[in-house]
Order: C-alpha cells, then sequence, then structure tokens
C-alpha cells in the first residue's frame, strides 16, 4: 500500500495515474440512487410515467443539496477514494451535488456534445469559454461522474479519453500559473488527444467515476429507452497546490507527463 491509499489498492491507483479515470462500484446504495431520481423528477416537473412530455434531449439542474444528494457524495467509499486520489486532508466534503445533465432518449442532438475539460477558476467571467486551467490544478481536486440511473453502452454514458489528462498536462504547463482559458484549450478541438482510446462511464445506479480532473471528456446522444440521471461535479480543494506536500496520485499524473522530477 502507498503512503497515500486510503481505500484503492495501488494497481487501481496506477490506472489512475496512467488512464485519468476510476470507476467505483457500488458508492451509493440503489435505493439511495432511486430516491434522488424522485427528486430530481419533482424538481423538473416530469413523470417516469409520462414519457410523451419527454421532448427534449437534455434538462439540467443546476445543483441539489438534500439530504440524499448529500450522503450520496460523502458514503465512507468514496472518502477513502477522494484520500486515496486527491490526498487525505486536501478535499473538502461535497456539500451537494451539480451540475445534473438529466439525458433523455432523442433523435435529436443534444448541442453539448463536444469535447473538453471542465474549468478550475476564473468562473467569474460571464463567457464561460474565458473559465481558466491552470497545470496545478487551481480549484479542482477531481472530475466526478455519478450514476443515479443504470447506464449502459446506449444511454448517453459520457464518454472519457484515457491518458488525455497527460497530454493536457503538457500543454496547460507553458501557461504557469495564470493558465489557460477554455478557448484556448478547445482551440484546436482538443485534436491532440484524439488518438487516446475512449471508454464509456458506464455502470449500474451507485456507481461513480473519479477522473483527473485534465481528463478529455464529451456527453453524446442517448439512443436508449430510459432517461440518463447523472451528476458531474468537482470535487474541491481545501487550498492551493502545495509542493510541501506529498505529491497526490492527481499530482503525480501531472508531473509525470510533464517529465518533473519529484
Amino acid at each position: 500500500m502507498t503512503h497515500f491509499d486510503a481505500g484503492l489498492t495501488e494497481a487501481q491507483i496506477r490506472r489512475f495515474v496512467d488512464d485519468g479515470a476510476c470507476r467505483i462500484d457500488e458508492a451509493f446504495s440503489a435505493d439511495l440512487a432511486r430516491e434522488c431520481r424522485r427528486a430530481l423528477w419533482a424538481e423538473i416537473g416530469l413523470s417516469p410515467d409520462a414519457p410523451d412530455a419527454w421532448t427534449r434531449p437534455v434538462i439540467r439542474v443546476g445543483h441539489m443539496a438534500t439530504p440524499p444528494f448529500v450522503t450520496a457524495a460523502n458514503t465512507p467509499r468514496l472518502h477513502a477514494a477522494y484520500d486515496a486520489l486527491a490526498g487525505s486532508g486536501r478535499w473538502l466534503a461535497p456539500r451537494g451535488l451539480g451540475s445534473i445533465p438529466i439525458r433523455f432518449p432523442s433523435d435529436l442532438p443534444p448541442g453539448d456534445d463536444g469535447w473538453h475539460v471542465d474549468a478550475g477558476f476564473g468562473t467569474e467571467a460571464p463567457d464561460f469559454m474565458d473559465w481558466r486551467v491552470n497545470v496545478t490544478s487551481r480549484g479542482r481536486s477531481l472530475l466526478m461522474l455519478f450514476l443515479f440511473s443504470d447506464t449502459g453502452e446506449a444511454d448517453a454514458p459520457t464518454r472519457l479519453r484515457l491518458g488525455s489528462h497527460r497530454q493536457i498536462a503538457r500543454e496547460l504547463l507553458p501557461h504557469g500559473p495564470a493558465g489557460a482559458t477554455l478557448r484556448q484549450l478547445a482551440a484546436e478541438g482538443f485534436a491532440s488527444t484524439g488518438d487516446c482510446p475512449e471508454t464509456l462511464a458506464t455502470g449500474p445506479a451507485g456507481t461513480v467515476w473519479l477522473c483527473h480532473p485534465f481528463l478529455v471528456h464529451a456527453a453524446q446522444p442517448h439512443r436508449g429507452r430510459e432517461p440518463r440521471f447523472m451528476a458531474q461535479p468537482a470535487l474541491l480543494p481545501t487550498h492551493d497546490f502545495d509542493p510541501a506536500l506529498p505529491p497526490s496520485p492527481v499530482q503525480v499524473a501531472i508531473r509525470e507527463a510533464c517529465g518533473l522530477t519529484f
């Protein structure tokens, strides 16, 4: 076991460093997932029993902070995984979950299925393409995908480019602490990661995918039969990068990609 391990095996942590993603099975219970789905149906004013009203390919809920969502985000299994990947004492316990794209079976294009990374800071800018990312991943410890419904390959699972976080780290390095905007990173449509192998964030309700904050990912159309419920929050850090601390697996991946010594 490594000095930063608190629930994942060394092999799982190594795969996270190399691939940028780790699937946590049974991260929260199926009963809790069902309770969260009921709350989300009520939030959007639709019903699982009235599919004729599912006329939009995606509906977004900004944030849910009721007890079921807080509980789902803070199970002992997830806390152990947060410690293992982001570093013990270096993350804030989630006080809810968001954003939550609910995807419906549809032949209409969703309009939000481009490849991208998520920003960590600069979110006060009115245009989200001006939000920023820097090489120390300021403002974001992990990208997390919480599956509240069973999600198979046809159910619009998030597409993940494995290993793409390493290329993004190298692209961010010359920008220093100021980082780059999403517009700068997207200038070539993330073509630099186009050869990365792709996997799908599938799994039964209660599965959580913990991803490196630089992992390039994308939505896709829903070709299944039942709506897909998922939250994709950030795990927030307690403080900015501190070089005096032993590197977490998130930082190990960045340092290895950039050829930095320890």
